[in-house]
């Protein structure tokens, strides 16, 4: 995906209650999943968005946070596979590889 693509993937699950998301970037995806079950969040409908770079998965984390979203620019790795994540900071959590929309968030 583009990074246009991925922020509108992003704004279609996000609308404009970007203060009950968290997102982040990683290159272990599945380890970032399991960490997120083990504090008790709901992955039951995880998904990841792939970045082209490191530095467009930055930039796209970055707006989204300046509108408002958590996270902290975190992220460690060799970032050979970028992934931007999205977390639903009331439990459940959702990103997409592609625009599609597999879970619906009330």
């Amino acid at each position: 995906m583009t990074e246009p693509e991925i922020m509108s993937a992003i704004e279609s699950y996000v609308g404009e209650l970007y203060s009950i998301w968290t997102i982040g970037v990683t290159d272990r995806s599945d380890e970032r999943k399991q960490e997120h079950a083990r504090e008790g969040k709901d992955v039951s409908c995880w998904h990841q968005l792939d970045a082209s770079t490191k530095e467009v998965a930055r930039r796209i984390e970055k707006y989204f946070l300046d509108k408002g979203c958590k996270g902290g620019g975190g992220g460690r790795g060799s970032f050979k596979e970028v992934k931007l994540w999205l977390n639903h900071a009331l439990g459940l959590s959702i990103t997409s590889r592609s625009a599609t929309k597999l879970c619906t968030v009330a």
